[in-house]
């Protein structure tokens, strides 16, 4: 009987102090989403004293037959390929580079994440400065200096030449986040497996596929994952850099506030967020498989 007692006071107890916590998601996370659902049926108005007008699928049929959607989701996967592509293997470079004692290491870690820990805006206006085509020092150095190209090329006026910058940007901007996680799993491997694979005979490659590889896979798919999600998301950094890469955020935001369509952008937001759960679950498995394994 006491037992019974004292395990409802536990559950009220948890329950209690669970409780701020579940306000805030219900609050933040799950209002607006439900909210958000709701709207992607109405052709909403941004004013909200006029009365929104119920529309069924009709959002969602003129997203998925409207050519620039594709478009868009297709310049965004790209982003992301390239983006989570490059800043994954240029973190992990480094973290094995990094996995050994050196001269000034604690000091050379700082400077690595450095791109990662400055606020996006002070990166943005950087890099925009440099590649400025009247006074930024790469067109200074490619034209006056190098004499690279006959006049001084307008980098984020380009679609072509703005997408790889900004995917440039990405890359280097997020690389400190898997060069953290690599090294810290790197730093758990046993170093008598590398001597094991060494006298075994096997090339740097070698050791790498044998011992490196297997160790970091969990931590590798985890990185690969998240980096995806919020690459896919991404916004802020290519919006104050160009207005030449129409990624989904820029769209959605088009949509919404360009375009004035509110239930429509609302549509394409549950679009993306069915895209990525798809895409989340076939990762956890894999992640899962990997770990049991």
């Amino acid at each position: 009987m006491k037992t019974n007692i004292r395990k409802k006071t536990d559950i009220k107890l948890a329950l209690a102090l669970l409780f701020p916590s579940i306000f805030l998601l219900l609050l933040l996370v799950a209002y607006p989403m439900v909210a958000n659902i709701q709207i992607s049926f109405f052709d909403q108005p941004i004013n909200p004293r006029l009365s929104a007008t119920f529309v069924g699928l009709k959002n969602y049929i003129d997203i998925l037959t409207d050519a620039e959607f594709f478009k868009s989701l297709g310049i965004t996967l790209l982003y992301m390929l390239l983006t989570v592509g490059g800043s994954t293997a240029v973190g992990l470079g480094i973290a094995i580079f990094f996995n050994r004692p050196f001269k000034f290491r604690k000091t050379a870690r700082s400077l690595i994440i450095l791109s990662y820990v400055t606020p996006s805006i002070s990166l943005v206006f950087a890099w925009k400065y440099m590649f400025n085509n009247g006074y930024g020092v790469v067109n200074y150095l490619g034209d006056n200096v190098l004499h690279l190209f006959d006049q001084a090329p307008l980098w984020f006026d380009n679609p072509i030449s703005s997408f790889f910058l900004v995917s440039l940007f990405a890359i280097w901007r997020y690389f400190p986040y898997a060069f953290i996680s690599f090294l810290a799993i790197l730093q758990t491997i046993d170093s008598t497996l590398y001597e094991a694979a060494e006298i075994d005979g096997a090339s740097a490659w070698g050791k790498f596929k044998i011992v490196t590889l297997p160790a970091i896979m969990p931590v590798l798919l985890t990185v690969i994952t998240l980096r995806s999600i919020w690459m896919f998301y991404m916004f802020t950094d290519v919006y104050l850099l160009t207005n030449k890469v129409d990624i989904l955020g820029i769209y959605l935001y088009k949509t919404a506030f360009a375009f004035n369509d509110l239930g429509k952008a609302a549509s394409i937001s549950v679009i993306l967020f069915i895209i990525l759960f798809i895409v989340i679950m076939i990762a956890r498995k894999r992640v899962n498989l990997n770990g049991n394994g």
